[in-house]
């Protein structure tokens, strides 16, 4: 496999033209604005955001004028950092509610187990039923997404079929995972049994965007609750984060990869091989396994480009991302100067979480930091929360996933050859991964949290 060097930074030249195609993307989908559909089993609401990612998505993979790979990688390095706009903008509205987080008790913890159970005890049998062969294991153990790879790699290695599945599952998830569970939810939300804090618990078990995409559906569903859906939702994906890759490397993977083989009978097909390997029965077997791993060299070497992204610095990309947030929000509520002073202070706050992660090696990321900082700032024991609260949540958080779902739209063509690659069953059981964690986990913390109250 070659090496690819580090890119050189992206300067301001190179980034405007996709920066001008992001910010009229999302000025579209705000303008188009909230859409409703009775759909039967419920009521469907296709939030701003949504449009964004389909009108951006739809923009990568025509033919008529293309956006370059380049371009879209730019635009994917547009997405991770709006992601940490995002996350200060959450976490204006954790502080405030942290007797809230406190009183769910452990129901932010146990939902977890919602995840573990829905990914396993549903998607792996059905990755099994559609023969997806080793693969299953990385595709279905977890949704955490980006921690998943680490995992998975440490304990088959980086040319195995699982992880394989792993990147399956990822590609998966970044093209259809936020718009999927955006809807879920706004059809579970329209039924009205479930508490929203559950369901804000539930939201958190997946990547960032996902959490996002699927709360804002929530706080749309109930208003009234916003910030204590905001905020529930932001610290169960924190919790998962963390929690995740322990959960994911120690219980997850391994209880995967046992039931993977008893459900196939793979040890006992696996000592027949060796016995038939001591009679020399193995050597066209050999030959066939040595081709497989080379083909998944291969399709790892490919796969490397997924999620990739350019080297933008801060000082192109907040500016950017910023523009397109005042856009949006004025666009949602009208224009004030204070939203221009709030998002200078959200971008300073961001440049502060870069420089304290880069302190820390990233061994701390920057979404640690910036929500654990800001949050407690905002709690009411700060002496600067009423502040800080008032500047930061002048932004409205719909106008801020707007901007993060259109950069990941924008990003999303180079991706779609992958998918191919892999084959259509990662659709069923990606849709059943996700579907099962978000319900699993919102049935464990409804229950949960009535329990302990």
């Amino acid at each position: 496999m070659k090496t690819i060097s580090a890119p050189a930074a992206i300067g301001a030249k190179h980034a405007l033209p996709i920066s001008a195609l992001a910010l009229l993307v999302a000025i579209i989908a705000e303008l188009i604005g909230k859409k409703s559909f009775d759909i039967g089993i419920g009521t469907l609401l296709v939030f701003p955001m949504v449009w964004g990612l389909i009108i951006g998505t739809v923009l990568t993979l025509q033919k008529f004028k293309p956006v370059s790979i380049r371009a879209q990688k730019i635009a994917a390095s547009f997405s991770a950092v709006a992601v940490l706009l995002l996350v200060v903008r959450l976490a204006a509205d954790i502080g405030p509610q942290i007797p809230v987080l406190i009183s769910a008790g452990p129901a932010l913890f146990l939902q977890e187990i919602g995840h573990l159970l829905g990914t396993i005890v549903l998607a792996l049998p059905l990755a099994v039923l559609l023969r997806m062969g080793r693969s299953t294991v990385g595709a279905t153990f977890s949704i955490d997404r980006e921690s998943s790879f680490a995992m998975v790699s440490a304990r088959f290695g980086s040319n195995s079929d699982e992880y394989r599945g792993v990147l399956a599952m990822y590609v998966f998830g970044t093209i259809f995972g936020a718009i999927y569970i955006s809807l879920l939810t706004s059809v579970v939300a329209s039924w009205g049994i479930f508490d929203p804090l559950a369901m804000a618990m539930g939201a958190g078990v997946g990547s960032g965007s996902m959490m996002a995409a699927s709360a804002a559906s929530i706080a749309a569903a109930h208003p009234e609750m916003e910030q204590a859906i905001l905020s529930m939702a932001a610290v169960s994906n924190l919790i998962t984060t963390i929690m995740g890759t322990y959960v994911g490397m120690f219980v997850a993977l391994p209880l995967a990869n046992r039931c993977y083989n008893l459900l196939t009978g793979a040890k006992r097909k696996a000592q027949a091989a060796t016995t038939a390997a001591a009679s020399g029965e193995l050597a066209d077997q050999d030959i066939a396994r040595s081709k497989v791993e080379e083909s998944n060299a291969q399709f790892a070497e490919s796969a490397s480009e997924v999620g990739a992204v350019e080297n933008v610095p801060l000082w192109v990309t907040l500016p950017v991302l910023s523009i397109m947030g005042i856009a949006t929000a004025v666009i949602a509520e009208g224009f004030t100067w204070q939203l221009v002073f709030s998002y200078v202070i959200i971008s300073l706050l961001v440049v502060l979480g870069a420089y304290l992660a880069k302190l820390t090696k990233n061994k701390i990321p920057s979404l640690i930091w910036l929500t654990t900082l800001i949050a407690a700032a905002c709690s009411p024991i700060s002496p600067i929360a009423d502040f800080l609260v008032t500047t930061l949540t002048a932004v409205p958080f719909l106008s801020i996933t707007t901007v993060v779902l259109t950069c990941a739209g924008l990003s999303l063509g180079k991706d779609v050859g992958l998918l191919k690659k892999i084959g259509w069953r990662i659709v069923p059981v990606g849709l059943v991964a996700i579907t099962a964690s978000f319900v699993l986990a919102t049935i464990i913390a409804e229950f949960a949290l009535g329990l302990w109250h």
